[in-house]
């Protein structure tokens, strides 16, 4: 069954009190996204609900929330198991934001300048136009702020239902996103580009612009078509090197 680009969006949580299978939900999915969990891992509900301290009807609805929009599969006896990677799902998400950012790129700098967009261009300015010694160096650190950057410059653009479709494209790209940022030269990488890119943005370089995301965007779709199971336990290693939230159990097929 292929997983679809955007499932149905679950019930609107309680802002003012999130519920445990809201909380259990947000940490696994973290776990997922740290390779604490990685595809094929299994486990069921019970380690989880040791392991985040609940009763298993809260981790069963985060389990469920989670299997509808695509990150895991259930099976009867098995228990649960991290879905593997969909990288026909990724192609088409990454060729879709593509779309998004480009449209986004040329609205900001052929449409008229607002006080809000240039606001957010000039927050971005302060993180990524300065001295090598003053970059981040930690690489889950500068995936958020390479997240938060496409996600700036669209929003900057204007057109809310661009922003929105592109903030649910982010999510689902978020795990190979990550993945992306496990080696040392992508972030240095991210850095210099994103840097060409804001300043061709603030001199209102459309075609320069549009040409330098777009050589962004591709270099690390190309990266994601190298991601191989050896990398993915690299990961992990990594994340299991620091403090984690919610230690898996991990049992093999």
């Amino acid at each position: 069954m292929d997983t679809p680009l955007f499932p149905a969006p679950a019930a609107t949580e309680d802002a003012r009190a999130p519920t445990l299978a809201t909380i259990a939900y947000d940490r696994l999915k973290r776990s997922i996204f740290d390779f604490e969990l990685i595809p094929g891992d299994r486990f069921s509900e019970s380690d989880i609900a040791g392991r985040l301290g609940m009763s298993r009807t809260p981790v069963r609805e985060a389990l469920v929330r989670l299997q509808r929009e695509g990150y895991l599969d259930v099976q009867f006896k098995s228990g649960w198991t991290v879905r593997p990677l969909d990288f026909d799902l990724f192609e088409n998400l990454y060729d879709l934001r593509l779309v998004l950012e480009t449209t986004a790129v040329r609205r900001l700098c052929e449409g008229e300048s607002d006080q809000a967009a240039r606001t957010a261009l000039s927050a971005l300015e302060k993180v990524w136009l300065v001295p090598k010694e003053a970059r981040q160096s930690v690489a889950a650190e500068v995936a958020d702020y390479d997240e938060q950057f496409h996600l700036a410059i669209v929003k900057a653009a204007g057109n809310p239902e661009i922003a929105r479709v592109h903030e649910m494209v982010t999510d689902r790209l978020r795990i190979i996103r990550r993945l992306d940022f496990a080696q040392p030269a992508r972030v240095d990488a991210t850095y210099e580009e994103h840097a060409q890119i804001l300043k061709a943005l603030l001199r209102r370089r459309a075609d320069q612009a549009v040409m330098l995301l777009r050589a962004h965007i591709e270099t690390s779709q190309t990266e994601v078509r190298k991601i191989t199971l050896h990398k993915l336990y690299a990961a992990r290693s990594k994340a299991a090197a620091k403090p984690a939230d919610t230690p898996a159990e991990k049992k093999r097929r």
